[in-house]
């Protein structure tokens, strides 16, 4: 593998192909946007290996623009054309939803394409924009057919798993499989074709939760720590003994963290408990032992306690039930009287009403009696004394003034008999009341004489059991020091094992070193060009994580140093790609990378650098996209390189050649 002179600087930068390459392992051949299938080609962008330029220039970058007011690079469609082709790379979405959402009202039926060459063979694949379901990847296909045709769904599957095998390789996979659940190529992707909204912060940020890609974990989300296992897989400096450790050290120190986190709980109990108990059994004030000699003392105390409580005479249980039978009687009593009260009140008002009956005939009776003494006769109206007299002719009934005096008679006596049933109905309502007016008060006493017993009988359990609990609590506090005890001892053997597989790992990571230093081989000549040969860069692998570093007079961290950072570590880890010693493809898609404090002839410098490294083995080995809205350096401005030029406006200008 003969080394490649004249590359940057012959010192500074060698670039061996691996043996066998003879372009890239994966790029992208062609871009094409239908309208609909068989229809209209909004766009058919072709690609080539090596550099290519996307530019969506301001006015002020494009003599051809000059004297429009509205021309400017942003909204042109760049971060979209990125989208798509990760889209057509394996990524689920193209877009954000709301974006989505308008792409698929414009182009209800559109499609993308794209040719993509895997180790030479093209793959043929077509995604839907609109409505449509259909995803197909077709190795060895023709995109225009298979665009206007209508064949059935293959799904991006095939041609995600071929990558799986080819490139990423199965020993590979099973290195990221612990932190990843499905295919390894769209965690690879989400590193080389990073999101525009990470701004190229930092070396592990791929994947912002605005851009709404869905890329899997651990490509997205807070937790950088599995991303850099990953990175470290594709870069092949991590092995399985090592991942293994890794797994291993995290476990322990979860284990660690949930036993600390036990402790501290049982400390602050330990520490309540024991207050609790001083003062529950009296101890405050005394000069207490320290642990496990006051747990003595506490013992001691509480066992006091419960014997004398035991002592205590909880006899009165044949008194509780006798007095509760009186107040049982007294009750019974007091009801019994009540209820005859209400009943003789039932009942005089009753008989009130007989008596007054029984007076009204009364009255009746007494005229019958007079008359019958000196009775009218019934049909001539003529006295009857008169008319045995004169006789008359008329009738001979006499009234009976016997039995009208006999009927007087018995209801006067019946008269008599009622008013005194009334009266002594009366006698005994009055003397019913200080009857139950005592038994109320006999009663009352009852109850209260059984709330005093019960009062009693409870003072005196409660006592035997505060007792008691004290005493358990005693035995409770022995048991959480014990727990307590075992939980340090065990924390302390936590912590020396950890110490023991963080020193292997340390040992892991100093053999790694050598692909480290290899990458830095290629990083500090890439720093150096794009900032100065007085520059150093520097890639090092720590118990923190993956740190670079620009030495420029001292270590220097700013947004724009931070972003060349990144750039030139992607361009470091393509140029280790050509040489077959890692296991992503020399592949890079970098939407829109310039810093904005970031300066001109620096950002001019990235693509001196990406246009030197085709050069390498005679032909470009590698795939670079870049968007920009800065304008390239001149030479960059035309075909070639330059593979698109879009406009903010007028709309048709756009990638998608409407406004959306």
């Amino acid at each position: 593998m003969p080394q490649q002179p004249d590359l940057l600087d012959p010192q500074l930068l060698t670039v061996s192909p691996a043996e066998g390459f003879e372009g890239p392992r994966l790029w992208v051949r062609r871009l094409v946007i239908w309208k609909e299938p068989g229809g209209e080609k909004v766009r058919d962008i072709e690609l080539r290996p090596g550099l290519n330029i996307v530019w969506s220039p301001d006015g002020a970058d494009d003599a051809a623009l000059a004297g429009q007011t509205n021309a400017v690079g942003h909204g042109s469609g760049k971060t979209l054309f990125c989208r798509l082709i990760r889209y057509c790379l394996g990524e689920d979405r193209f877009a954000t939803e709301p974006q989505r959402d308008r792409i698929g009202t414009a182009f209800l039926n559109g499609i993308v394409g794209a040719e993509i060459i895997l180790d030479g063979i093209c793959w043929a694949i077509v995604r839907p924009l609109g409505v449509r379901r259909r995803h197909m990847a077709v190795p060895g296909g023709n995109l225009d057919e298979i665009a206007a045709g209508e064949g059935a769904s293959t799904g991006m599957e095939p041609f995600v798993e071929a990558i799986d095998q080819q490139i990423i390789t199965p020993a590979l996979a099973q290195l990221v499989r612990p932190q990843a659940n499905g295919p390894i190529w769209p965690i690879a992707l989400a590193w080389l074709t990073r999101d525009q909204e990470c701004r190229f912060d930092d070396v592990l940020d791929w994947r912002s939760p605005t851009s709404d890609s869905d890329s899997p974990m651990p490509a997205s989300g807070q937790e950088k720590g599995p991303r850099l296992e990953a990175l470290r897989s594709f870069l092949m400096a991590i092995t399985p003994e090592e991942q293994a450790t890794r797994g291993e050290v995290n476990s322990l120190s979860e284990e660690r963290r949930v036993l600390d986190q036990e402790i501290g709980h049982r400390r602050w109990e330990i520490e309540r408990t024991q207050t609790r108990l001083v003062t529950g059994l009296g101890l405050e004030g005394q000069s207490l032992p320290e642990m496990p000699l006051l747990i003595d003392l506490m013992r001691r105390s509480a066992s006091t306690r419960l014997a004398s409580a035991s002592k205590i005479p909880t006899g009165g249980d044949a008194e509780l039930a006798a007095a509760r039978e009186q107040r049982e009687a007294a009750r019974n009593e007091w009801a019994r009287l009540e209820g005859e009260r209400i009943r003789i009140g039932a009942l005089i008002p009753a008989e009130e009403r007989t008596l007054a009956m029984i007076r009204g005939e009364l009255s009746g009776l007494s005229y019958s009696k007079v008359e019958a003494e000196s009775p009218i006769c019934p049909i001539c109206e003529v006295p009857i004394d008169r008319a045995l007299a004169e006789g008359c002719k008329l009738s001979h009934k006499i009234p009976d003034a016997d039995a009208c005096r006999q009927r007087w008679y018995q209801q006067q006596a019946d008269h008599d008999s009622q008013a005194k049933r009334v009266e002594d109905l009366r006698q005994e309502q009055t003397k019913l009341l200080p009857q139950i007016a005592l038994a109320k008060q006999h009663f009352d006493r009852s109850v209260d004489h059984v709330t005093n017993i019960e009062k009693t009988r409870d003072a005196r359990e409660s006592t035997w059991y505060t007792a008691r609990r004290l005493q358990d609590d005693v035995e409770r506090l022995a048991e959480l020091l014990e727990t307590q005890e075992a939980g340090i001892k065990r924390l302390r053997e936590l912590g020396t094992k950890l110490e023991t597989e963080r020193e292997r790992l340390g040992t892991f990571r100093d053999k790694q070193a050598r692909v480290f230093g290899r990458l830095s081989e290629k990083f500090d000549p890439i720093v150096r060009r794009l900032v100065g040969h007085d520059a150093k860069g520097r890639i090092t692998l720590s118990g923190n994580g993956l740190d670079l570093s620009v030495d420029m007079g001292g270590d220097r961290r700013t947004a724009a140093i931070d972003s060349l950072k990144v750039l030139a570590f992607d361009l470091a880890a393509m140029c280790v790609s050509i040489e077959g010693a890692t296991r992503v493809p020399p592949f890079l898609l970098h939407d829109s990378p310039r810093e904005a404090d970031l300066g001109l002839s620096i950002y001019g410098r990235l693509f001196d650098i990406v246009q030197d490294l085709e050069r390498v083995g005679g032909k470009p080995l590698f795939q670079y996209i870049v968007t920009t809205t800065t304008a390239p350096p001149t030479e960059f401005r035309e075909r070639r390189y330059l593979q698109l030029k879009l406009h903010g406006d007028p709309p048709v200008q756009r990638l998608l050649r409407v406004d959306l």
